[in-house]
């Protein structure tokens, strides 16, 4: 995920809190600057670092442990929870009430707007609504090439002109199509600084959009200054939130977050990774979540909306269950949990498995793995798909032989459909208790999962 050594720092953290035998003020120092460590080399300010250190500080001193939780495991949920209000403490969704719906993003040159635009339209395409963007950045060069190509990346509808240099101009003159739209995003001019110019053409535009949404893109490698920049816009735009692009990569991560949580523009989304899907609505608990290794369950089954049809979802979830399932339905869940995102990333959201510390190579092997296996699969007969336990030697080198695909891989398939079928009997035997299978796994399941 991004954030990886602030994530690693904190969850070692948690996991020293964990392994002690009894908690003291001496732990609770320890633990306190080990936090400190972890946010200063993530470029958060040293002031903020402070407040929210003594914040936890004086609970974890202070405060006894309610019932039916341990000192342990309720400073861990201080920790948990004081992170989540530094991070604007809950989400801000934007909804699709009014249409259409007009998202105005503004910013500095370089922070990825155009690139963020294209990235939202797809966000709220993917979700049934019809979109449309629209460029308005007259200023720079190749501008309105760029903002077609990103619309043709995301397959949605383009209003711009390039031989126009007037940006309401542009605007009013496809007004009448607009209403054809659920979602308009607009990108507009960008400048190397918040300069009076840029202020009375923002101001010109606002009143000609009128939009529901003003959002600042700020790229995540600017760090701590993020939050004069948040600060100066919000000032001047009335921006209602921040964007922050360009999260993945970049130790200033957590620099950039944390600036615009206390800047008063709550974050709406970050960007997560270079591909039009990387882009994710910000819910600090769910983001915190998978700092520590909790998981983010929202998040996981808002990817899984995307890709898997519900009715689709629940017959297999009932054929898995009943352990029903052969090799098709094996190869269509893994399928679909590919077109989720990359395999580290998911992981990250289940609740429990962040602590399991899977290796980052093991999971992109396996990422590999599925297209070999979608190609031995191509030569297995319909009986053996249906019923794979039938597999034996001379099947193997058969198949082996008709697909191309070693035989060592073809018996890894296999071997992972068994042992997708033990997971399922565990399932069963534990009756759904998740802190049941997270310990036959070897793990536990982390508070807040």
């Amino acid at each position: 995920m991004v954030l990886d050594k602030l994530s690693d720092s904190l969850r070692s953290t948690l996991q020293k809190i964990a392994k002690s035998l009894f908690v003291d003020e001496k732990l609770i120092n320890e633990l306190i600057k080990d936090i400190q460590r972890a946010l200063l080399q993530a470029d958060v300010n040293v002031k903020l670092v402070f407040d929210l250190t003594e914040k936890i500080k004086n609970r974890a001193l202070s405060e006894e442990a309610p019932k039916g939780l341990t000192k342990k495991e309720q400073i861990i949920n201080i920790v948990y929870g004081e992170l989540v209000n530094f991070l604007g403490k809950e989400q801000h969704k934007i909804e699709v009430r009014q249409k259409p719906l007009r998202i105005m993003l503004i910013g500095l040159f370089g922070s990825g707007k155009t690139t963020t635009a294209g990235k939202l339209a797809k966000f709220y395409s993917k979700r049934g609504f019809k979109v449309a963007l629209v460029g308005l950045d007259i200023h720079r060069p190749a501008a309105m090439e760029q903002i077609e190509q990103v619309g043709k990346n995301a397959n949605v509808k383009v209003f711009s002109d390039k031989k126009n240099k007037d940006p309401v101009e542009i605007w009013n003159n496809s007004k009448d199509e607009y209403k054809d739209y659920d979602v308009l995003i607009i990108d507009t001019a960008g400048r190397d600084a918040l300069s009076h110019d840029l202020i009375r053409e923002i101001e010109d535009v606002t009143r000609a959009i009128e939009p529901d949404e003003a959002l600042l893109v700020i790229s995540a490698d600017i760090g701590q200054a993020a939050q004069k920049q948040a600060e100066q816009f919000h000032k001047s735009c009335g921006i209602t939130g921040v964007i922050v692009s360009k999260m993945d990569g970049t130790a200033k991560g957590g620099g950039a977050l944390t600036a615009c949580a206390v800047s008063g523009a709550p974050i709406k989304f970050i960007g997560v990774g270079e591909k039009i899907d990387d882009l994710e609505q910000f819910n600090p608990q769910g983001f915190v979540g998978r700092l520590l290794g909790m998981g983010d369950l929202e998040a996981l089954l808002e990817k899984a909306r995307e890709v898997i049809k519900i009715e689709d979802a629940e017959d297999l979830g009932k054929r898995f269950l009943k352990g029903e399932f052969n090799l098709i339905d094996l190869y269509e869940q893994m399928e679909a949990m590919s077109k989720m995102g990359p395999l580290s990333q998911i992981v990250e959201m289940i609740p429990g498995f962040g602590q399991l510390k899977l290796p980052k190579e093991m999971l992109q092997v396996q990422e590999g793995k599925l297209k070999k296996w979608k190609v031995a699969m191509g030569s297995f007969t319909k009986e053996e798909l249906e019923d794979p336990e039938i597999m034996d030697t001379s099947r193997i080198e058969r198949i082996s032989k008709g697909s191309g695909i070693p035989g060592s891989e073809i018996r890894e398939l296999i071997k992972q459909y068994r042992q997708s079928k033990k997971v399922v009997k565990m399932f069963k035997g534990s009756k759904g208790d998740m802190s049941k299978i997270m310990k036959k796994f070897g793990g536990k399941l982390p508070m807040g999962g």
